[in-house]
Protein backbone atom coordinates (compact mmCIF):
# COMPACT_ATOMS: atom_id res chain seq x y z
CA UNK A 1 0.00 0.00 0.00
CA UNK A 2 0.54 3.67 -0.39
CA UNK A 3 -1.83 5.84 -1.89
CA UNK A 4 -1.24 6.78 -5.60
CA UNK A 5 2.25 5.60 -4.81
CA UNK A 6 1.64 2.30 -4.98
CA UNK A 7 -1.04 2.95 -7.35
CA UNK A 8 1.23 4.06 -9.94
CA UNK A 9 4.16 1.88 -8.86
CA UNK A 10 2.16 -1.84 -9.41
CA UNK A 11 1.21 -0.41 -12.40
CA UNK A 12 4.88 0.38 -13.84
CA UNK A 13 5.86 -2.88 -12.04
CA UNK A 14 3.38 -4.74 -14.01
CA UNK A 15 3.91 -3.00 -17.39
CA UNK A 16 7.62 -4.01 -17.02
CA UNK A 17 6.96 -7.41 -16.08
CA UNK A 18 4.85 -7.47 -19.17
CA UNK A 19 7.50 -5.90 -21.18
CA UNK A 20 10.28 -8.75 -20.10
CA UNK A 21 7.52 -11.67 -20.29
CA UNK A 22 7.17 -12.63 -16.59
CA UNK A 23 3.72 -11.11 -15.91
CA UNK A 24 2.24 -14.82 -17.40
CA UNK A 25 4.14 -16.65 -14.57
CA UNK A 26 2.40 -15.01 -11.96
CA UNK A 27 -1.04 -16.58 -10.69
CA UNK A 28 -1.83 -14.33 -8.16
CA UNK A 29 -2.12 -10.32 -7.32
CA UNK A 30 -2.40 -9.62 -4.07
CA UNK A 31 -3.25 -5.87 -2.90
CA UNK A 32 -3.56 -3.43 0.29
CA UNK A 33 -4.77 0.07 0.49
CA UNK A 34 -3.22 2.21 -2.95
CA UNK A 35 -2.12 -0.68 -4.96
CA UNK A 36 -6.18 -1.97 -4.96
CA UNK A 37 -6.66 1.22 -6.46
CA UNK A 38 -5.33 0.15 -9.50
CA UNK A 39 -6.03 -3.50 -9.66
CA UNK A 40 -9.76 -2.38 -9.86
CA UNK A 41 -9.18 0.11 -12.72
CA UNK A 42 -7.01 -3.03 -14.32
CA UNK A 43 -9.34 -5.37 -14.00
CA UNK A 44 -12.20 -3.49 -15.85
CA UNK A 45 -10.40 -4.65 -18.69
CA UNK A 46 -10.71 -8.28 -18.82
CA UNK A 47 -7.80 -8.11 -21.34
CA UNK A 48 -5.42 -5.98 -19.29
CA UNK A 49 -2.96 -8.36 -19.00
CA UNK A 50 -2.09 -8.28 -22.58
CA UNK A 51 -3.08 -4.81 -23.18
CA UNK A 52 -0.43 -2.85 -20.16
CA UNK A 53 -0.19 0.49 -22.33
CA UNK A 54 -3.75 1.34 -21.86
CA UNK A 55 -3.38 0.47 -18.06
CA UNK A 56 -0.54 3.46 -18.32
CA UNK A 57 -2.45 5.79 -20.35
CA UNK A 58 -5.60 5.36 -17.98
CA UNK A 59 -3.23 6.73 -14.99
CA UNK A 60 -3.06 10.26 -17.60
CA UNK A 61 -6.18 10.98 -18.20
CA UNK A 62 -8.78 12.21 -19.40
CA UNK A 63 -9.95 12.79 -15.94
CA UNK A 64 -13.62 12.06 -14.35
CA UNK A 65 -16.11 15.11 -14.26
CA UNK A 66 -17.72 16.63 -11.20
CA UNK A 67 -21.08 15.84 -12.28
CA UNK A 68 -20.23 12.50 -12.57
CA UNK A 69 -18.88 12.03 -9.53
CA UNK A 70 -21.48 13.69 -7.47
CA UNK A 71 -24.67 11.82 -9.51
CA UNK A 72 -22.88 8.53 -8.26
CA UNK A 73 -22.36 10.33 -4.80
CA UNK A 74 -25.97 11.33 -4.52
CA UNK A 75 -27.26 7.97 -5.77
CA UNK A 76 -25.03 6.08 -2.64
CA UNK A 77 -26.49 8.50 -0.52
CA UNK A 78 -30.39 7.23 -0.82
CA UNK A 79 -28.86 3.57 0.07
CA UNK A 80 -28.13 1.48 3.63
CA UNK A 81 -24.91 1.84 5.19
CA UNK A 82 -23.63 5.19 3.58
CA UNK A 83 -20.65 6.37 5.05
CA UNK A 84 -17.75 8.31 4.47
CA UNK A 85 -16.04 5.27 2.70
CA UNK A 86 -18.40 6.05 -0.28
CA UNK A 87 -16.70 10.08 -0.73
CA UNK A 88 -12.99 8.44 -0.06
CA UNK A 89 -14.20 5.96 -2.93
CA UNK A 90 -15.57 8.28 -5.44
CA UNK A 91 -13.31 11.25 -5.11
CA UNK A 92 -10.41 8.66 -5.38
CA UNK A 93 -12.08 6.80 -8.06
CA UNK A 94 -12.57 9.60 -10.23
CA UNK A 95 -9.81 12.21 -9.00
CA UNK A 96 -6.95 9.47 -9.02
CA UNK A 97 -7.77 6.67 -10.98
CA UNK A 98 -9.76 8.81 -13.55
CA UNK A 99 -12.41 6.16 -13.38
CA UNK A 100 -15.85 5.31 -12.36
CA UNK A 101 -16.21 1.39 -12.55
CA UNK A 102 -19.65 0.65 -11.87
CA UNK A 103 -18.99 -3.28 -12.31
CA UNK A 104 -19.07 -5.54 -9.32
CA UNK A 105 -16.32 -7.60 -8.04
CA UNK A 106 -18.33 -10.79 -8.48
CA UNK A 107 -18.48 -10.04 -12.44
CA UNK A 108 -14.70 -10.49 -12.79
CA UNK A 109 -15.42 -14.85 -11.63
CA UNK A 110 -16.21 -14.71 -15.12
CA UNK A 111 -12.97 -12.81 -16.74
CA UNK A 112 -10.25 -14.23 -18.46
CA UNK A 113 -8.27 -16.69 -17.17
CA UNK A 114 -5.30 -16.02 -18.34
CA UNK A 115 -4.91 -13.09 -15.89
CA UNK A 116 -3.72 -13.74 -12.83
CA UNK A 117 -6.37 -13.87 -10.02
CA UNK A 118 -6.70 -10.81 -7.74
CA UNK A 119 -6.96 -10.45 -4.13
CA UNK A 120 -8.16 -7.29 -2.52
CA UNK A 121 -7.61 -7.28 1.01
CA UNK A 122 -9.17 -5.22 4.58
CA UNK A 123 -9.58 -5.51 8.11
CA UNK A 124 -12.67 -5.35 10.18
CA UNK A 125 -11.96 -2.61 12.53
CA UNK A 126 -13.91 -3.26 15.93
CA UNK A 127 -11.72 -6.34 15.93
CA UNK A 128 -8.75 -4.45 14.32
CA UNK A 129 -8.91 -1.95 17.96
CA UNK A 130 -9.78 -4.81 20.51
CA UNK A 131 -10.58 -7.88 18.99
CA UNK A 132 -8.42 -11.24 18.28
CA UNK A 133 -5.96 -11.26 15.35
CA UNK A 134 -8.05 -14.43 13.56
CA UNK A 135 -10.78 -11.66 13.20
CA UNK A 136 -8.98 -8.88 11.71
CA UNK A 137 -7.34 -10.19 7.96
CA UNK A 138 -10.23 -10.01 5.60
CA UNK A 139 -9.88 -10.35 1.96
CA UNK A 140 -12.41 -10.24 -1.16
CA UNK A 141 -11.83 -11.59 -4.20
CA UNK A 142 -14.48 -12.28 -7.20
CA UNK A 143 -15.51 -15.63 -5.51
CA UNK A 144 -15.36 -15.19 -2.01
CA UNK A 145 -15.35 -12.30 0.43
CA UNK A 146 -14.36 -13.36 4.37
CA UNK A 147 -12.17 -13.64 7.31
CA UNK A 148 -8.72 -15.04 6.51
CA UNK A 149 -7.97 -16.71 9.28
CA UNK A 150 -11.52 -17.53 10.78
CA UNK A 151 -12.03 -19.61 7.30
CA UNK A 152 -15.36 -17.82 7.02
CA UNK A 153 -16.47 -16.66 3.81
CA UNK A 154 -20.11 -15.46 1.76
CA UNK A 155 -20.16 -15.55 -1.56
CA UNK A 156 -18.76 -11.49 -3.05
CA UNK A 157 -22.02 -10.73 -4.59
CA UNK A 158 -23.72 -11.22 -1.17
CA UNK A 159 -21.73 -9.33 1.21
CA UNK A 160 -23.49 -6.27 2.37
CA UNK A 161 -26.61 -8.12 2.37
CA UNK A 162 -28.22 -9.25 5.79
CA UNK A 163 -27.77 -12.40 7.00
CA UNK A 164 -29.00 -13.68 11.00
CA UNK A 165 -27.29 -17.12 12.25
CA UNK A 166 -26.16 -17.98 8.76
CA UNK A 167 -29.29 -17.46 6.74
CA UNK A 168 -29.68 -14.72 4.03
CA UNK A 169 -32.37 -12.44 4.99
CA UNK A 170 -32.80 -9.95 2.75
CA UNK A 171 -30.52 -9.47 -0.18
CA UNK A 172 -28.92 -6.13 -1.04
CA UNK A 173 -27.30 -4.93 -4.06
CA UNK A 174 -23.09 -6.21 -4.66
CA UNK A 175 -20.93 -2.99 -3.69
CA UNK A 176 -19.74 -1.70 -6.95
CA UNK A 177 -16.07 -0.99 -7.60
CA UNK A 178 -16.02 2.40 -6.46
CA UNK A 179 -17.36 2.06 -3.06
CA UNK A 180 -14.67 -1.07 -2.84
CA UNK A 181 -12.07 1.44 -3.79
CA UNK A 182 -13.20 3.36 -1.14
CA UNK A 183 -12.95 1.22 1.71
CA UNK A 184 -9.91 -0.73 0.56
CA UNK A 185 -8.26 3.04 0.65
CA UNK A 186 -9.58 4.63 3.48
CA UNK A 187 -6.53 4.68 5.62
CA UNK A 188 -7.78 7.99 6.93
CA UNK A 189 -10.49 6.17 8.96
CA UNK A 190 -8.22 4.91 11.71
CA UNK A 191 -7.15 7.10 14.63
CA UNK A 192 -3.41 6.32 14.25
CA UNK A 193 -3.24 7.88 10.86
CA UNK A 194 -5.19 10.99 11.91
CA UNK A 195 -3.04 11.51 14.99
CA UNK A 196 0.11 12.36 12.34
CA UNK A 197 -1.83 15.52 10.97
CA UNK A 198 -1.76 16.91 14.15
CA UNK A 199 -1.08 21.24 14.58
CA UNK A 200 2.07 21.92 16.37
CA UNK A 201 0.47 23.50 19.23
CA UNK A 202 -1.53 20.56 19.81
CA UNK A 203 1.38 17.85 19.39
CA UNK A 204 2.24 18.10 22.93
CA UNK A 205 2.26 15.44 26.01
CA UNK A 206 -1.13 15.90 27.62
CA UNK A 207 -2.97 17.97 25.18
CA UNK A 208 -3.57 14.87 22.84
CA UNK A 209 -6.34 12.58 24.38
CA UNK A 210 -9.86 11.00 23.43
CA UNK A 211 -11.21 14.87 23.56
CA UNK A 212 -9.37 16.01 20.82
CA UNK A 213 -10.07 13.00 18.57
CA UNK A 214 -13.32 14.12 16.91
CA UNK A 215 -11.40 17.67 16.68
CA UNK A 216 -8.60 16.18 14.47
CA UNK A 217 -11.48 14.01 12.39
CA UNK A 218 -12.82 16.70 11.38
CA UNK A 219 -9.67 19.24 10.34
CA UNK A 220 -8.28 16.18 8.68
CA UNK A 221 -10.90 14.46 6.82
CA UNK A 222 -11.95 18.13 5.61
CA UNK A 223 -8.04 18.61 4.15
CA UNK A 224 -7.96 15.57 2.53
CA UNK A 225 -11.18 15.98 0.50
CA UNK A 226 -10.27 19.47 -0.70
CA UNK A 227 -6.94 17.67 -1.72
CA UNK A 228 -9.61 15.03 -3.78
CA UNK A 229 -12.51 17.44 -5.32
CA UNK A 230 -9.00 19.75 -6.66
CA UNK A 231 -8.24 16.57 -8.67
CA UNK A 232 -11.58 16.47 -10.35
CA UNK A 233 -12.22 20.23 -10.36
CA UNK A 234 -10.86 22.19 -13.28
CA UNK A 235 -12.22 25.94 -13.51
CA UNK A 236 -9.58 28.05 -12.02
CA UNK A 237 -12.17 29.79 -10.10
CA UNK A 238 -13.41 27.25 -8.55
CA UNK A 239 -9.70 25.87 -7.45
CA UNK A 240 -9.27 29.46 -6.21
CA UNK A 241 -12.00 29.11 -4.06
CA UNK A 242 -10.89 25.63 -2.60
CA UNK A 243 -7.76 27.20 -1.88
CA UNK A 244 -9.43 30.00 0.03
CA UNK A 245 -11.36 27.25 2.52
CA UNK A 246 -8.10 25.21 2.77
CA UNK A 247 -6.69 28.62 4.19
CA UNK A 248 -9.23 29.26 5.82
CA UNK A 249 -10.06 25.74 8.05
CA UNK A 250 -5.80 26.13 8.58
CA UNK A 251 -5.98 29.76 10.07
CA UNK A 252 -8.74 28.49 12.73
CA UNK A 253 -6.70 24.91 13.33
CA UNK A 254 -3.30 26.99 13.61
CA UNK A 255 -4.66 29.53 16.54
CA UNK A 256 -2.58 28.57 19.27
CA UNK A 257 -4.74 27.02 22.27
CA UNK A 258 -2.72 25.19 24.30
CA UNK A 259 -2.59 27.88 27.53
CA UNK A 260 -6.37 27.77 27.55
CA UNK A 261 -6.30 23.97 27.35
CA UNK A 262 -3.80 23.46 29.89
CA UNK A 263 -5.98 25.38 32.42
CA UNK A 264 -8.87 23.39 32.29
CA UNK A 265 -10.24 19.72 33.43
CA UNK A 266 -10.56 17.03 31.02
CA UNK A 267 -14.44 17.57 30.72
CA UNK A 268 -13.67 20.75 29.88
CA UNK A 269 -11.58 20.50 27.37
CA UNK A 270 -13.83 18.03 25.88
CA UNK A 271 -16.64 20.90 25.57
CA UNK A 272 -13.84 23.02 24.11
CA UNK A 273 -13.17 20.58 21.53
CA UNK A 274 -16.87 19.62 20.34
CA UNK A 275 -16.87 23.93 20.09
CA UNK A 276 -14.50 23.98 17.90
CA UNK A 277 -15.57 20.70 15.71
CA UNK A 278 -18.70 23.21 15.18
CA UNK A 279 -16.76 26.26 14.53
CA UNK A 280 -14.30 23.88 11.59
CA UNK A 281 -18.01 23.18 10.11
CA UNK A 282 -19.23 26.59 10.62
CA UNK A 283 -16.44 27.83 8.45
CA UNK A 284 -16.87 24.81 5.71
CA UNK A 285 -20.72 25.76 5.67
CA UNK A 286 -20.02 29.45 5.49
CA UNK A 287 -17.85 29.10 2.33
CA UNK A 288 -20.08 27.25 0.66
CA UNK A 289 -23.32 29.89 1.25
CA UNK A 290 -20.83 32.98 0.32
CA UNK A 291 -20.12 31.21 -2.83
CA UNK A 292 -20.76 33.00 -6.12
CA UNK A 293 -23.94 31.53 -7.77
CA UNK A 294 -22.21 29.60 -10.33
CA UNK A 295 -22.84 25.75 -10.85
CA UNK A 296 -19.69 25.17 -8.76
CA UNK A 297 -21.65 27.07 -5.97
CA UNK A 298 -24.35 23.94 -6.20
CA UNK A 299 -22.07 21.33 -6.52
CA UNK A 300 -20.10 22.38 -3.23
CA UNK A 301 -23.73 23.36 -1.56
CA UNK A 302 -24.48 19.15 -2.30
CA UNK A 303 -20.86 18.15 -0.80
CA UNK A 304 -21.14 20.05 2.04
CA UNK A 305 -24.72 18.98 2.77
CA UNK A 306 -23.37 15.05 2.37
CA UNK A 307 -20.50 15.18 3.73
CA UNK A 308 -20.31 17.23 6.51
CA UNK A 309 -23.13 15.14 8.92
CA UNK A 310 -20.71 11.78 8.24
CA UNK A 311 -17.66 13.41 9.40
CA UNK A 312 -19.33 14.31 12.27
CA UNK A 313 -20.73 10.94 12.93
CA UNK A 314 -16.84 9.40 11.46
CA UNK A 315 -18.24 6.43 10.31
CA UNK A 316 -16.27 4.16 7.85
CA UNK A 317 -16.41 0.91 5.77
CA UNK A 318 -20.33 0.37 7.15
CA UNK A 319 -21.22 -3.58 5.92
CA UNK A 320 -23.72 -5.69 6.81
CA UNK A 321 -22.23 -8.18 8.92
CA UNK A 322 -22.82 -11.96 7.81
CA UNK A 323 -21.55 -13.72 10.88
CA UNK A 324 -24.33 -11.91 12.92
CA UNK A 325 -25.46 -14.26 15.33
CA UNK A 326 -23.89 -17.09 13.79
CA UNK A 327 -23.25 -20.27 15.26
CA UNK A 328 -19.73 -21.22 15.01
CA UNK A 329 -17.79 -20.82 18.32
CA UNK A 330 -14.66 -19.71 16.11
CA UNK A 331 -16.47 -15.93 15.71
CA UNK A 332 -15.39 -13.56 18.04
CA UNK A 333 -17.88 -11.90 20.11
CA UNK A 334 -17.12 -8.20 18.19
CA UNK A 335 -18.28 -10.01 15.14
CA UNK A 336 -21.13 -12.50 16.48
CA UNK A 337 -22.81 -10.16 18.46
CA UNK A 338 -22.76 -7.00 15.67
CA UNK A 339 -25.73 -6.57 13.12
CA UNK A 340 -22.44 -4.59 11.08
CA UNK A 341 -18.91 -4.44 10.62
CA UNK A 342 -16.39 -2.13 9.43
CA UNK A 343 -13.92 -2.40 6.92
CA UNK A 344 -10.94 -0.63 6.45
CA UNK A 345 -7.67 -0.20 5.03
CA UNK A 346 -5.67 -3.27 5.63
CA UNK A 347 -2.62 -1.05 5.74
CA UNK A 348 -3.63 -0.40 9.40
CA UNK A 349 -2.04 -3.73 10.14
CA UNK A 350 0.00 -5.01 7.29
CA UNK A 351 0.89 -2.86 4.19
CA UNK A 352 1.54 -5.65 1.98
CA UNK A 353 -1.30 -8.44 1.41
CA UNK A 354 0.84 -11.21 2.81
CA UNK A 355 -1.74 -12.75 5.02
CA UNK A 356 -3.77 -13.75 2.62
CA UNK A 357 -0.96 -15.80 1.00
CA UNK A 358 0.13 -17.83 4.08
CA UNK A 359 -0.32 -21.45 4.76
CA UNK A 360 -2.21 -24.39 3.16
CA UNK A 361 -4.96 -22.71 1.58
CA UNK A 362 -3.11 -21.33 -1.38
CA UNK A 363 0.33 -23.12 -0.64
CA UNK A 364 2.75 -20.58 -2.22
CA UNK A 365 6.16 -20.88 -2.75
CA UNK A 366 6.98 -18.00 -4.12
CA UNK A 367 6.34 -14.15 -3.00
CA UNK A 368 7.31 -11.01 -5.00
CA UNK A 369 6.86 -8.39 -2.36
CA UNK A 370 6.91 -4.63 -4.06
CA UNK A 371 7.48 -2.63 -0.80
CA UNK A 372 5.77 0.67 -2.11
CA UNK A 373 4.93 1.30 1.74
CA UNK A 374 5.80 4.80 3.12
CA UNK A 375 6.78 3.29 6.47
CA UNK A 376 10.11 2.28 7.61
CA UNK A 377 12.13 -0.44 5.46
CA UNK A 378 11.34 -4.11 6.34
CA UNK A 379 8.97 -3.06 8.56
CA UNK A 380 5.67 -4.78 6.45
CA UNK A 381 8.39 -8.34 6.47
CA UNK A 382 9.07 -8.18 9.57
CA UNK A 383 5.09 -7.63 10.55
CA UNK A 384 4.49 -10.27 8.62
CA UNK A 385 6.79 -12.63 10.47
CA UNK A 386 5.37 -12.02 13.34
CA UNK A 387 1.88 -12.61 12.07
CA UNK A 388 2.63 -15.80 10.99
CA UNK A 389 4.27 -16.83 14.02
CA UNK A 390 0.80 -16.01 16.31
CA UNK A 391 -1.41 -17.41 13.72
CA UNK A 392 1.09 -20.47 13.47
CA UNK A 393 1.95 -20.36 9.52
CA UNK A 394 4.89 -20.95 7.87
CA UNK A 395 7.41 -17.89 7.13
CA UNK A 396 10.76 -17.38 5.79
CA UNK A 397 13.82 -16.85 8.25
CA UNK A 398 14.18 -12.63 8.26
CA UNK A 399 18.17 -12.27 9.32
CA UNK A 400 18.09 -9.44 11.16
CA UNK A 401 21.41 -7.69 9.93
CA UNK A 402 19.34 -6.85 6.94
CA UNK A 403 17.54 -4.18 9.43
CA UNK A 404 20.50 -2.00 9.36
CA UNK A 405 19.51 -1.26 5.53
CA UNK A 406 16.11 0.76 6.64
CA UNK A 407 17.64 3.82 5.80
CA UNK A 408 19.26 2.98 2.55
CA UNK A 409 17.92 -0.28 1.53
CA UNK A 410 19.34 -2.50 -1.92
CA UNK A 411 16.67 -2.85 -4.81
CA UNK A 412 16.07 -6.41 -4.12
CA UNK A 413 16.33 -9.53 -0.94
CA UNK A 414 15.83 -13.08 -1.27
CA UNK A 415 14.42 -14.78 1.81
CA UNK A 416 14.85 -18.75 0.96
CA UNK A 417 11.87 -20.31 1.84
CA UNK A 418 12.54 -24.07 3.62
CA UNK A 419 10.02 -26.66 3.55
CA UNK A 420 6.30 -25.38 3.41
CA UNK A 421 7.62 -21.53 4.04
CA UNK A 422 7.66 -19.38 0.66
CA UNK A 423 10.59 -18.02 -0.73
CA UNK A 424 10.19 -13.99 -0.68
CA UNK A 425 11.76 -11.17 -3.10
CA UNK A 426 11.50 -7.91 -1.16
CA UNK A 427 11.67 -5.23 -3.74
CA UNK A 428 12.08 -1.61 -2.28
CA UNK A 429 10.27 0.86 -4.80
CA UNK A 430 13.22 3.13 -3.62
CA UNK A 431 16.50 2.23 -3.14
CA UNK A 432 20.70 2.47 -3.59
CA UNK A 433 20.58 1.87 -7.39
CA UNK A 434 17.71 4.87 -8.21
CA UNK A 435 18.99 7.00 -4.93
CA UNK A 436 22.18 8.57 -4.89
CA UNK A 437 22.82 8.19 -0.87
CA UNK A 438 20.61 8.03 2.35
CA UNK A 439 19.65 12.16 1.72
CA UNK A 440 18.32 11.31 -2.14
CA UNK A 441 16.57 8.36 -0.48
CA UNK A 442 14.64 10.43 2.08
CA UNK A 443 13.68 13.12 -0.29
CA UNK A 444 12.53 10.56 -2.94
CA UNK A 445 10.37 9.91 -0.33
CA UNK A 446 8.99 12.33 0.58
CA UNK A 447 8.80 13.73 -3.00
CA UNK A 448 6.11 10.74 -3.02
CA UNK A 449 5.11 10.94 0.41
CA UNK A 450 1.25 9.17 0.78
CA UNK A 451 -0.98 12.61 1.50
CA UNK A 452 -0.30 15.06 -0.80
CA UNK A 453 -2.24 16.92 -3.88
CA UNK A 454 -2.37 14.45 -6.89
CA UNK A 455 0.26 13.76 -8.94
CA UNK A 456 0.87 15.38 -11.44
CA UNK A 457 1.59 13.40 -15.45
CA UNK A 458 5.76 14.15 -14.47
CA UNK A 459 5.34 13.01 -11.31
CA UNK A 460 3.51 9.88 -12.37
CA UNK A 461 5.56 9.33 -15.51
CA UNK A 462 8.54 9.32 -13.13
CA UNK A 463 7.58 7.04 -10.69
CA UNK A 464 6.45 4.38 -13.61
CA UNK A 465 9.65 4.84 -14.91
CA UNK A 466 11.15 4.07 -11.20
CA UNK A 467 9.15 1.11 -10.80
CA UNK A 468 9.70 -0.29 -14.33
CA UNK A 469 13.57 -0.09 -13.68
CA UNK A 470 13.40 -2.21 -10.65
CA UNK A 471 11.89 -5.00 -12.23
CA UNK A 472 14.06 -4.26 -15.31
CA UNK A 473 17.65 -4.02 -13.22
CA UNK A 474 16.25 -7.44 -11.50
CA UNK A 475 14.88 -9.45 -13.91
CA UNK A 476 17.42 -12.54 -13.98
CA UNK A 477 17.33 -12.63 -9.68
CA UNK A 478 13.64 -12.92 -10.61
CA UNK A 479 14.02 -15.69 -13.08
CA UNK A 480 16.09 -17.59 -11.23
CA UNK A 481 14.00 -17.75 -7.72
CA UNK A 482 10.86 -18.47 -10.65
CA UNK A 483 12.95 -21.75 -11.18
CA UNK A 484 13.73 -22.72 -7.98
CA UNK A 485 9.84 -22.35 -6.82
CA UNK A 486 9.11 -24.52 -10.41
CA UNK A 487 11.88 -27.10 -9.11
CA UNK A 488 10.32 -27.08 -5.05
CA UNK A 489 6.87 -27.45 -6.24
CA UNK A 490 7.94 -30.21 -9.26
CA UNK A 491 9.94 -32.13 -6.13
CA UNK A 492 6.39 -31.84 -3.69
CA UNK A 493 4.51 -33.93 -6.47
CA UNK A 494 6.93 -36.63 -6.98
Amino acid sequence: GGGQRAAVGLVGTLHQMKEDHLLDTLLYIGGVSGSTWSMASLYSDPQWSSKMDEAVSRLLGPEVGLDQALQWLGERAQEENFSLTDVWGVLTSAGLMKQLDLRNLSHDAVGEATNPYPIYCAVEKRCFSHGPLEGQWFELTPHEAGFTELGLFVHTSLLDSKFQRGDLLEKKPAMDMVRLQGVLGCALAHEDIIKGFIPPWLNVPGLIDSAAEPYLHVYNALSNLIFLIRSIVKDPAALTDLDQLQQDLEAKVSCDQSELLNSKSQEERRSLFQQWNLELLEVAQNWSQNLENTTFKSHASFLTQQILPLVIKWEWGTTSNFLYQYQDSSVPACLHSAEIFHLIDAGMLINVAYPSFLGDKRDIDLIIAQEYSAGNMFETLTLARDYADEVMKPFPEIDETILKDRDFPKDCYVFEGKGKEPTIVYMPLFNRRNCKDEEDFKAKREEFSTFQLPFSQDKIQSLLEIAKANIRNNREALLAEMRKAALRRQSKRI
